[in-house]
């Protein structure tokens, strides 16, 4: 009985969700939950700057794979890979231990051999960071440019 009582009066932990797409005329941003650990966090108690890169890459990862695309796979059946060309990333206001955040994707243009995307870390209505990122597609041998498969171009979209 005490056991059942236990049970009963522990506080029922909020379930983390999942991620989630926004849409916006005909693109889509898509958002993915990012919650703050010690671990993060710097000797003020703040994300450490690089973390923020991160959050970012974790997101980029989540989008692709909720297009249905495996970057495994990307490498495996088309011996591509994507990599960070370039990022710029301005730092707005500071996150914390335990902060619930939201990074979003947004495609902004699609290339022969790149992409390039806007993100955004959020809390609530609070913007904390934003980056402009642009990757490439690498051949996995010769790290040279090639053309993002048409499949994976397919399921993107054209946004230029």
């Amino acid at each position: 009985m005490m056991n059942d009582e236990l049970k009963s009066s522990r506080k029922a932990r909020p379930r983390r969700s999942g991620p989630f797409i926004i849409h916006q005329s005909s693109f889509s941003i898509f958002s993915w939950p990012v919650r703050v650990y010690y671990e993060d966090t710097d000797l003020g108690g703040v994300v450490y700057y690089a973390n923020y890169l991160k959050f970012l890459e974790r997101a980029r990862t989540e989008w692709l794979r909720a297009l249905g695309v495996e970057q495994t796979v990307l490498a495996a059946k088309h011996q591509v890979i994507f990599v960070v060309r370039s990022i710029t990333l301005e730092y707005l206001r500071p996150a914390a231990f335990n902060d619930e955040l939201v990074v979003t994707v947004e495609l902004e243009e699609t290339g022969a051999v790149q992409i390039r995307l806007l993100q955004r870390v959020t809390r609530g209505a609070e913007e904390l960071a934003t980056a402009r990122v642009r990757i490439a597609c690498v051949n996995t041998a010769t790290f040279r440019p090639v053309r993002i498969p048409r499949p994976l171009t397919d399921k993107i979209g054209k946004k230029t």
